[in-house]
């Protein structure tokens, strides 16, 4: 193994980047994501956090023996994404964070290219770069802020028929050249650099999420403090995260996708209610009801046994955002967490 060059978290000097991961049960794509950091952190002043979210797999014990120089925290419960990633900046000393997804993979000069990006662009509150999955595909990498608009071009399948519109495309940018930096409204979480002075300038994550909508809010925010958000392609990092996402249409939802789609469901309407108001909110909330009650009505009369299935569950879509509506009172109360 490669002699490890991580600062370890009581040393005096100052890292130029804090790398935290969250994990939750991630102990193989962990390993593999901490292999990739470890070459495209040659050269610099990094120190590794990973936060352990409760996991119930071998996780804690394969970095205590495998990478003694990750400063690694445990928590008792699931803290969500952003939690997590809260409590990890708190142990933070560097000039830059950098948010890493355990199921993401850097490139060998990622992080290079961030930090000289970054020293170079002082107007750069945070960054993102290029998502690609194993075979290469690009992954949504760089994003408009959600608004009703878009919300309805996405759910209704436009965005997908149409992906080279920049009317229909406009809530993933795929009407861009995807090999072209550009400033933007936000950067998926599974990796972005930010500046440290930002974060304490604008703070972090804000609480209320315990999954999606997190890094939105928080770009949201960070451009509203009168910083740019950009997209730099030629930061590359393997991302799986859309792979295992991939819904599976002729099987009936899991309860594990049910729930998902629930913690969905709140975080929308929180964010809606935060950034966009109550009349947003409700529209939001009623589009995504009648457009469940459409689609199940339309497998139901199809009468196949794969169209039977698939209105089962977009009748339980569509009860599931009632039931996301009522606990979080309209988008204006965050459920006890963990959720």
């Amino acid at each position: 193994m490669a002699n490890r060059h991580w600062i370890r978290s009581e040393a005096q000097e100052r890292p130029d980047l804090s790398v935290l991961i969250v994990s939750f049960n991630t102990e193989k794509v962990l390993r593999e994501c901490l292999q990739a950091l470890e070459v495209a952190s040659e050269g610099l002043k990094v120190e590794v956090i990973v936060i352990d979210n409760a996991s119930r797999d071998q996780s804690v014990g394969m970095l205590r023996a495998e990478w003694p120089d990750v400063h690694l925290i445990e928590t008792q419960v699931n803290l969500g994404f952003g939690g997590a990633n809260n409590k990890a900046y708190e142990a933070a000393r560097g000039r830059y964070i950098v948010l890493l997804n355990s199921d993401a993979f850097l490139a060998p000069d990622a992080l290079r290219i961030s930090l000289a990006k970054m020293e170079a662009n002082p107007e750069v509150g945070l960054a993102g770069g290029r998502l690609i999955s194993r075979d290469g595909g690009l992954q949504p990498s760089a994003r408009s802020f959600p608004a009703l608009t878009t919300h309805i071009l996405v759910m209704s399948g436009l965005a997908d028929r149409y992906p080279k519109s920049k009317f229909f495309g406009q809530a993933d940018r795929t009407w861009a050249n995807p090999m072209e930096p550009a400033d933007v409204d936000w950067v998926p979480g599974a990796y972005s650099i930010i500046r440290d002075e930002v974060l304490r300038e604008v703070g972090f994550f804000d609480p209320i999420f315990f999954l999606y909508y997190e890094e939105v809010d928080l770009c949201y925010r960070i451009k509203a403090g009168g910083y740019r958000i950009l997209y730099w392609p030629d930061i590359v990092v393997v991302h799986i995260g859309g792979e295992s996402s991939r819904q599976v249409k002729t099987l009936e939802m899991s309860h594990t996708g049910a729930q998902l789609v629930l913690w969905r469901m709140r975080s929308t309407l929180l964010y809606y209610r935060k950034h966009k108001g109550a009349l947003a909110t409700r529209m939001v909330q009623m589009f995504e009801v009648f457009w469940y009650q459409l689609r199940e009505w339309r497998n139901r009369m199809r009468k196949s046994p794969q169209s039977s299935i698939m209105a089962r569950d977009f009748a339980r879509m569509r009860k599931t955002m009632q039931l996301a509506w009522t606990e979080t009172k309209g988008g204006r109360v965050s459920p006890p967490q963990p959720w």
